[in-house]
């Protein structure tokens, strides 16, 4: 039967209940309607479903394919609503890691940092993927002539002087990436120490220099650059994307990190456990946010983020979802996890 103008479809598993708009997962809007907004998410069934999905068929039709964005970025004088967060006793060195790609780990390390940085905190992004995500994100320059974490690791290079500042708001600093770490894997292996270059140089920059958070962006892989990440830091922070397969390869992740404490880094604790790419419409986000917090149920935040068209559009802008759409719920949910995170490390 042909679907005429009027007709309405209702996505799978709604039983012809007549949902409220909560959130942008779509069109990055937040909903003017009243009801359950926010970032805690309950069963599926329960979730409403947003205006602008009401006649999509999910079977056929991705997000991205139901409204085209017409909206231009957000200049980076506006302000986002926040508050000032406390500030951790000692500095808190995150490394954000999943061998799984895909799951959000740039998306979080630089959205979260930029998010701390707007409440007030000093924060330092230090970037080890090749691919430099981090480094375009954050507004910096990482082209292969310019100095970075290759140099750092590799060279003995100070982290001070090659930091860059980020186009973000706040006091955020970010040590770039370029393509000349894709071999500095195999230029590690023939030297001493291998695994503890980065934390050497963190040491060092710390000695003379405030911060209060250093965010480790690390590549989708359990390699030599990973590993420095690991023993550098003093907690990981895991995101978990709300699809099928999404614990896969986190049991071997947990393996490498109690390596890691037994044999190289005994202060490091699995500090935190980010669900990401969660889709309000479907069984499946939901039934996987439960198996994680039955996991990890201590470790797992409140927050949740969704999946959203906002976050996935600012890094083609050289910004965050916090400069480019600050009134976007996927803002909004980075700027709670950010509070959240920075409330555990108080109480901890």
């Amino acid at each position: 039967m042909e679907k005429n103008d009027t007709e309405h479809v209702q996505p799978p598993g709604t039983d012809g209940a007549n949902p409220t708009a909560v959130d942008d997962a779509v069109d990055g809007t937040a909903s003017s309607t009243a009801g359950a907004v926010g970032t805690e998410w309950g069963p599926a069934e329960q979730v409403p479903i947003p205006e602008v999905l009401r006649d999509v068929s999910r079977e056929t039709q991705s997000p991205s394919d139901v409204e085209p964005v017409t909206e231009t970025p957000v200049d980076k004088e506006t302000k986002v609503s926040r508050e000032t967060l406390p500030r951790p006793t000692s500095t808190r060195i995150m490394v954000v890691a999943n061998q799984k790609g895909g799951v959000g780990k740039t998306t979080t390390a630089v959205n979260l940092a930029a998010a701390l940085a707007r409440g007030g905190l000093k924060v330092l992004v230090v970037d080890i993927d090749p691919q430099g995500n981090a480094s375009t994100a954050l507004g910096v320059e990482h082209g292969e002539d310019v100095p970075g974490t290759y140099e750092v690791l590799i060279d003995g290079a100070a982290v001070a002087e090659l930091a860059q500042e980020s186009t973000e708001e706040g006091d955020l600093w970010v040590l770039p990436a370029t393509i000349n770490l894709a071999g500095a894997e195999i230029e590690l292996v023939s030297t001493v120490a291998r695994e503890s270059r980065l934390s050497k140089a963190l040491t060092k920059y710390l000695a003379v220099n405030e911060a209060d958070y250093v965010i480790l962006d690390c590549p989708p892989s359990l390699g030599l650059l990973t590993l420095n990440a690991l023993v550098a830091a003093t907690e990981i922070l895991i995101p978990i994307q709300c699809e099928y397969y999404a614990l896969e390869g986190v049991s071997q992740l947990m393996n490498t990190i109690n390596l890691v404490k037994g044999e190289l880094n005994d202060d490091l604790v699995l500090g935190t456990v980010m669900l990401t790419m969660f889709d309000a419409r479907t069984r499946l986000a939901a039934q996987v946010a439960d198996e994680v917090r039955s996991h990890f149920g201590a470790e797992t935040l409140r927050t949740v983020i969704p999946r959203s068209v906002r976050i996935s559009e600012a890094p083609s802008y050289g910004q965050t979802v916090l400069s480019y759409h600050p009134d976007s719920i996927g803002a909004q949910c980075y700027l709670d996890a950010a509070r959240e995170i920075a409330e555990r490390g108080v109480t901890q």
